[in-house]
């Protein structure tokens, strides 16, 4: 019995140990691949390959790895538009590269002001006299925008090109409301702050109409400026208007059309578009599948061309995404966390700052902690400018106000003036099943807002007059920060969204400028000279676990070719992505958010940095979807 026990006990101990050994193996491997870099001396001569697999963000979201493991997928691939903006301009410098193949096959999309930077950096490379390719199965208006600065433009025989421009339609939901009989109290301050409006009307009303519709035509006639002044031989007469009958004079080819309209040069599929680009940069020795060219991946470049450092430092803080309250990001703008960024050591010894926003707004209480850390910094005497991407409006605008001086591109989205709030009760919809409300109130306010047993009209009216308060100091704001008074400002607010041009018109904008512009005046201001600083991007972090899931997963990482899809294929993915747009905007009548200053009309960007919170409408249906 004794030595049965011994028996035991040691087979205990070599199954303990096996444990031991297995999870030592197990975590040096994860260590291994967190640690992972690619190295520098990885770069080959030839073309800088560029496969987008995803979407071009102001700042990309943090990568949760158990919601990664527990999905069993790898969300989307979010670009750093300012990365590749330096990866080009670097590839323009350096003698090693050859070319540039701008894969376009799994592109997501981006915003209109980060497209047309990394356009204006792709001509950099061609006035370097580097070519670049581009290909893609199908592409669309935001493919096309950076496929237009392309040398060629090849398109996959079953694929196509076509335009649908900025707009469409948002689902208004008061007569579906009503059919559940439950009672929406909206509160808000603004002739066009039409967030609201699908949640009390059946349609757009006029001054909503008016303001989208200035706007769209403003940001649409920029992106045909664009294309056209990139690519002069386009027709977008045939890709517009004349589709239908430039699709059939090709015989329904998709690709041909493409061809005919000027949007595209030639027509193959991948392995003919890479023996194109091994012409132009090498073949590659060691890779004998048709098609291969020698080439060297963005992660392995962007490893070899790490971004300036040293000298002063000027800081940048990224309000990007919706700003929500709590410490929610990177990709969403949570108060508590950027304001812990401006109010960090790192913070204490900046020679200036600046404020990169990409936001469409959110919560009015985490706007104004952002505001107020940022006027803090600024009571120091340290110079403040505010820098404009996509989208800057509502609550977006409410984080600028403190810079001295505001930056925008002409394809901005500002403005949304305005502030409002929605909650809902069902107190008719339970009366159908004999549900009924009592009981004691020592004052009006006594058991309020009763989401079940309806508003008293002293909280309705206690709640629209916080919501009016809360505007007068919005304008206020404004006004201080712009030199105008109070009216000046109501008379452009009101909830109304301006492009950049006419921002700067009526005085919501300094000057026209990107990033790089904003840093040098707050360089100049500081009295820094060329080369004695260097930005200082406070909070920014690459994703540690990125690379260890890609490889659990396979096919999202630089060095997969992306599935390729014809156009219905392309439509189909467009028409999902609206379809859980619109669900979080029904999401917003249940989850009882506090005041917000947030812009509906802002046409919506892809990725993270501008997508409302999944609510439990949104997550079911993501469900139902995979």
């Amino acid at each position: 019995m004794i030595f049965a026990r011994k028996v035991w006990k040691l087979l205990v101990a070599i199954k303990d140990g096996l444990v031991l050994l297995l999870l030592l193996l197990f975590f040096g491997a994860l260590y291994a691949g967190l640690s992972s870099r690619p190295s520098p001396a990885q770069v080959r001569e030839g073309a800088l390959l560029l496969r987008l697999k995803g979407v071009v963000v102001e700042e990309p979201q943090q990568v949760d790895p158990l919601t990664a493991l527990a999905s069993r997928a790898m969300p989307e691939t979010e670009y750093r538009a300012r990365d590749l903006v330096r990866a080009l301009d670097a590839a323009a410098r350096d003698g090693r590269i050859k070319a540039v193949a701008l894969d376009l096959t799994g592109f997501g999309g981006g915003g209109f002001v980060h497209l047309t930077e990394i356009g204006a950096a792709l001509d950099r490379v061609r006035a370097a006299k580097k070519p670049v390719l581009a290909y893609g199965a199908t592409l669309d208006d935001d493919a096309l925008l950076l496929a237009a600065h392309a040398s060629e433009i090849w398109i996959h025989p079953l694929g196509g090109a076509y335009i649908t421009g900025p707009g469409g339609h948002t689902p208004y939901f008061k007569a579906l409301i009503d059919r559940f009989k439950i009672n929406v109290h909206v509160y808000r301050v603004g002739t066009y702050k039409d967030f609201v409006e699908p949640y009390e009307r059946e349609d757009m009303s006029a001054p909503s109409r008016e303001a989208r519709s200035a706007v769209l035509q403003a940001i649409f006639g920029q992106w045909q400026d664009n294309v056209r002044k990139a690519r002069p031989r386009v027709r977008l007469d045939l890709a517009t208007t004349g589709l239908v009958n430039t699709i059939r004079a090709a015989g329904g080819d998709t690709a041909t059309g493409a061809l005919a309209a000027g949007l595209a040069d030639r027509i193959g599929d991948r392995a003919a578009f890479g023996t194109r680009v091994a012409e132009l940069a090498g073949k590659d020795p060691a890779d004998r599948a048709p098609g291969a060219f020698a080439h060297t991946s963005l992660r392995t470049w962007m490893a070899a061309n790490p971004a300036p450092s040293g000298g002063k430092r000027i800081g940048v803080v990224t309000i990007a995404g919706e700003i929500v309250d709590g410490d929610a990001g990177p990709g969403v703008a949570g108060g508590d966390r950027i304001a812990a960024l401006l109010e960090s050591s790192a913070a204490a010894d900046l020679a200036g700052l600046v404020i990169r926003v990409d936001s469409p707004g959110g919560s009015v209480m985490a706007s104004e902690r952002i505001r107020g850390a940022i006027e803090r910094i600024k009571a120091r005497g340290v110079p403040v400018a505010v820098s404009m991407a996509n989208v800057a409006a509502s609550g977006g605008y409410w984080v600028s106000t403190p810079g001295t001086r505001i930056f925008a591109e002409p394809g901005t989205i500002t403005g949304s003036i305005g502030i409002f709030a929605v909650l809902p009760s069902f107190e008719r919809t339970l009366a159908d099943y004999g549900v009924r409300s009592d009981g004691v109130r020592t004052t009006p306010l006594s058991g309020q807002p009763d989401v079940l047993g309806g508003f008293s009209p002293e909280v309705e009216q206690l709640l629209q007059a916080n919501i009016e308060g809360g505007y007068q100091r919005f304008i206020g704001l404004v006004a201080g920060a712009r030199g105008k008074s109070p009216a000046q400002i109501d008379a452009i607010a009101q909830g109304r969204i301006w492009d950049g041009g006419t921002a700067r018109q009526i005085g919501l904008v300094d000057q026209f400028g990107a990033l790089d512009d904003a840093l040098a005046w707050v360089a100049g201001q500081a009295k820094l000279g060329e080369g004695t600083w260097s930005p200082l991007y406070l909070g920014q972090s690459d994703n540690r676990y990125a690379s260890l899931l890609q490889q659990v997963f396979g096919g999202q990482d630089d060095e997969s070719d992306a599935p390729e899809g014809d156009v219905f294929a392309a439509l189909a993915q467009r028409q999902q992505a609206r379809l859980m747009a619109a669900l979080a905007g029904a999401d917003r009548i249940v989850s009882g958010r506090g005041a917000q200053a947030y812009c509906l009309g802002c046409p919506a960007q892809p990725g993270a940095a501008v997508a409302p919170q999944p609510g439990p409408l949104t997550r079911w249906v993501a469900a139902l979807l995979r």
